[in-house]
């Protein structure tokens, strides 16, 4: 019975999603209020109170007749309420506090305690603001008020996170379980191991490759890891890497999926419906932060795998690059229309993705064994609903606590407390949403993070005059990259079950690995030229000293670049690299003159070394 309410209820909410992107009939309250229904009565389903005790389970009944009933009265009654604005009656708060109460409940099913706790704070904070004293308080709400307002408005649960993630975020969980069940999923990681699964160190550069493309779409660090980790990190093992490093280099490159173009794990999609931003600019401003990121990873293990002698696969253990082309560009073809439509066409994300998922199904009928018929398209949708839940019932409590910010006028206080804290230091500033921004993402996913933290601080940032596109990267970076900083690292704490090692030390390098990656946001505040801002020259400029620059970032990491580094080499690279990232002439030409040494140091060994075994 279970199985085939399942089927059901994950079927409509696939079908609506794909309804309402094709003909977009429906008000957003109403929409969002249906889609996020049908994905609570999922999460009952499939995360009940009790697995053994089947009695239990009258709660997760009484939870399914609770949404059902309150989704049915605001979609019967909302054209009512709207006529009424202002004017709340008991059913209203009733219904709304039904909602709110098994939403909460919900999150803390799927995503635990963390967001779900953070939701309740703020909904005390909205109710009893008169007992706060000081600058943070306020005159407090109503609970009938509190309860409409997130039940019935778009400044609440319906709020544009949850719009987000009904719209362009399920369209693109649908578009990548139509890839994945088409085969594209295999023909990312054989086209990985194909180009780099030869060379030295190969697994961990087929690693980079893999998760980077299956990362982008899935959005997720620790199902990245779960998905590809299991091939990558045992064959890195295999060729000699330690498993911490292993661990590591998946992690970290699963974690940057989510900040490469062009869906950033939906990312750039979510950005696009909180900062009003068109979705090219985002993903164009995206594209050289997210080389830089992947130029360092790749780099990292590339000086690992020098420094211990480490050997790629055999040919027999590898495939035909030309095999896996002629077998897969087929399958690559939707990922290009996809872009196709985005970027140059320009229609909406939603009609982006159904014409990439028209694609996907047109293509599968000229590739072996992955022809889509009517019982596969049936099993992908079902299959994108039940992967719809987490980020669907996240942003949903992400919008009660925007929805208080905004009611209670908390983000303008706190961006205030924010500008005083750093005394109009934009630095200063920076360093702390960079501190808040990864303390919020280790407690709740990338998404969801970046929703609730933006609110906070992107005014702050915009009124030392960062731009708001720059604003809202900034903090969407460090709210991706919780997942590889400890001592919450879930995404290093995933790869380390699979590689069999300690989660702590496999974060710690993972944190190390992944360095660059906290100094790039702050090269694109100071240097917009790494977001395709200003002259080509500059752009071109400013990128190839940065690519320098964590490229002696990657040596200095690893304490190898063509033989083994002294320690002082190593400060010299590091400090070197890190002054080639800051954009700006002079810090240029000190990264320049500091590689230089660094690099006349390593040849006057070499050389020495030679006239010793001459004589």
């Amino acid at each position: 019975m279970i199985k085939k309410l399942v089927f059901i209820f994950a079927l409509l909410t696939s079908v609506f999603t794909v309804y309402t992107a094709t003909f977009g009939q429906f008000t957003p309250v109403i929409q969002r209020g249906i889609f996020i229904s049908l994905i609570l009565v999922l999460t009952f389903l499939l995360y009940p109170t009790s697995k053994k005790n089947k009695w239990l389970r009258i709660i997760d009944i009484v939870a399914i007749i609770g949404v059902i009933s309150s989704a049915i009265y605001l979609y019967l009654y909302y054209p009512t309420i709207e006529s009424r604005i202002g004017y709340i009656n008991y059913a209203d708060t009733i219904f709304g506090l039904i909602f709110v109460v098994i939403l909460l409940e919900a999150c803390r099913r799927v995503t635990g305690w963390a967001l779900t706790i953070i939701a309740l704070v703020f909904l005390a904070y909205g109710l009893f603001g008169f007992l706060v004293p000081g600058f943070f308080g306020h005159e407090g709400y109503q609970f009938s008020r509190l309860m409409t307002t997130m039940f019935l408005t778009t400044e609440g649960i319906f709020g544009s996170a949850l719009g987000a993630a009904a719209t362009f975020v399920a369209m693109f969980i649908i578009f990548g379980t139509f890839l994945e069940k088409g085969g594209a999923g295999q023909v990312f990681i054989d086209l990985a191991m194909a180009i780099g699964g030869r060379r030295r160190g190969g697994p961990a550069k087929v690693a980079i490759f893999a998760s980077a493309l299956m990362g982008s779409v899935n959005g997720s660090p620790v199902a990245n890891v779960t998905t590809t980790g299991v091939f990558t990190i045992p064959l890195m093992k295999k060729v000699g890497y330690k498993k911490e490093v292993a661990g590591a280099v998946e992690a970290v490159a699963s974690t940057g999926g989510s900040i490469l173009p062009p869906v950033m794990g939906a990312g750039a999609f979510i950005m696009a419906e909180m900062a009003g931003l068109p979705y090219s600019a985002i993903v164009t401003a995206a594209a050289i932060p997210a080389l830089l990121y992947y130029l360092s990873l790749y780099f990292v293990v590339d000086f690992e795998a020098a420094k211990n002698n480490l050997k790629g696969l055999s040919k027999e253990e590898t495939p035909s690059l030309e095999e896996t082309l002629k077998k897969g560009i087929l399958l690559l073809l939707p990922l290009f229309i996809l872009v196709i439509f985005l970027v140059f066409v320009k229609v909406s994300v939603t009609r982006a993705a159904l014409y990439s998922i028209l694609a996907v199904i047109i293509v599968s009928f000229f590739t072996k064994d992955k022809k889509i018929g009517f019982k596969n398209l049936i099993d992908i949708l079902v299959t994108s609903a039940k992967s719809m839940i987490v980020v669907s019932v996240a942003c949903g409590t992400a919008g009660i606590v925007v929805g208080i910010i905004t009611l209670s006028g908390l983000g303008l206080k706190l961006s205030g407390l924010l500008l005083a804290i750093g005394e109009d230091s934009l630095f200063l500033t920076l360093l702390l949403t960079m501190v808040g921004a990864v303390i919020i993402g280790m407690g709740l996913p990338p998404t969801p993070a970046y929703i609730v933290f933006s609110v906070l601080a992107t005014p702050a940032l915009v009124q030392l005059g960062v731009p708001l596109l720059a604003a809202h990267l900034f903090v969407f970076y460090f709210s991706c990259f919780a997942p590889i900083t400890p001592p919450v690292a879930l995404a290093a704490f995933t790869a380390a079950g699979i590689a069999d090692s300690k989660p702590f030390k496999t974060g710690w390098i993972s944190f190390i690995f992944a360095l660059p990656a906290f100094i790039i946001p702050f090269m694109f505040i100071y240097g917009p030229e790494l977001m395709f801002e200003g002259k080509w020259f500059g752009i071109i400029f400013a990128t190839l000293t940065a690519s320098i620059g964590v490229i002696a970032f990657g040596a200095a990491v690893t304490g190898w670049f063509r033989k083994d580094l002294k320690i002082y080499e190593r400060i010299l690279f590091l400090i070197g690299g890190g002054t080639l990232i800051i954009p700006g002439l002079y810090t240029d030409i000190i990264g320049v003159v500091l590689l230089g040494v660094s690099l006349l140091s390593i040849n006057l060994r070499k050389s020495s070394v030679s006239q010793i075994e001459i004589k």
